[in-house]
C-alpha cells in the first residue's frame, strides 16, 4: 500500500476537540510544558492503537479473505464519518475544556493520550490504519509518517506560538474557532476518500 494515501487521515486525527485542545494549551500560561506532554500523550496512544489494528487484520486473515478484512475496515471508517458528522453542531464544548489553560502537566498528558488514542473517531481511524497495513500485508513501520504527521499537527499551534509569539496567541483564538466550526467537512471527505482507496486497492 502506498504510504502516501494513508497520510490524509492525520487530519481526520487533530480535526474536532484534539486540534482545540492543542490551540487552548498553546494559548495557556504553561503553555510549553502543557503543549508538549499533550502531544507526548498522543504519541504513546497512536501507534499503540495502530499496532493493534495491524494484529487484528494479521490475525483476521488467517481465517477470513482480504476482502472480508476490508469490509471491515470500511464499517469502521463509515462510523467515524457518522460520528463526525453527528457532533458537528455541538455547540456546548464540553465541561472539561473549562480546565484547558489552568491545566497540570498531568491532566494534558491523559487527554493528549485518551483524546488521540481513544475518542471514537480517533479509535476507528488509527484501527482502520493499522489494519489497512496488515491486510496489505505491508511492514507496521509504515504507519511512521502517518503517525508523526498527526503529532505534527497536534503541535502546529505550540510551534506557532514558538516562532510568533505574542502574535500567534492573538490570532490562535479566531483560527481555533474557524476550525471548530468547519473541521468536520475536512474529515469527511477524507475519510470518504480512504474508503475509495481500501475498496479499489
Amino acid at each position: 500500500m502506498d504510504i502516501a494515501a494513508i497520510l490524509p487521515l492525520a487530519i481526520v486525527m487533530v480535526a474536532g476537540p484534539q486540534i482545540i485542545s492543542a490551540f487552548f494549551f498553546a494559548t495557556s500560561p504553561e503553555w510549553k510544558k502543557t503543549s508538549a506532554v499533550y502531544v507526548l500523550g498522543a504519541a504513546i496512544s497512536i501507534p499503540l492503537v495502530v499496532a493493534i489494528g495491524y494484529l487484528l487484520a494479521n490475525k483476521a486473515l488467517g481465517g477470513e479473505s482480504q476482502e472480508g478484512t476490508d469490509l471491515g475496515i470500511v464499517a469502521l471508517l463509515l462510523f467515524a464519518m457518522f460520528h463526525k458528522f453527528r457532533t458537528r453542531e455541538e455547540s456546548e464544548p464540553p465541561k472539561w475544556m473549562g480546565k484547558l489553560q489552568t491545566a497540570t502537566t498531568r491532566f494534558a498528558f491523559i487527554l493528549g493520550f485518551l483524546l488521540l488514542g481513544f475518542f471514537p473517531s480517533d479509535l476507528v481511524t488509527a484501527l482502520s490504519v493499522g489494519g489497512k497495513l496488515g491486510n496489505g500485508e505491508d511492514p507496521l513501520w509504515h504507519a511512521i509518517p502517518y503517525i508523526l504527521l498527526t503529532l505534527l499537527l497536534l503541535g502546529l499551534p505550540a510551534l506557532g506560538v514558538a516562532v510568533l509569539g505574542e502574535r500567534a496567541q492573538r490570532r490562535l483564538p479566531t483560527i481555533r474557532d474557524w476550525m471548530n466550526d468547519n473541521s468536520w467537512i475536512v474529515s469527511e471527505v477524507v475519510l470518504a476518500f480512504f474508503v475509495v482507496i481500501v475498496l479499489t486497492g
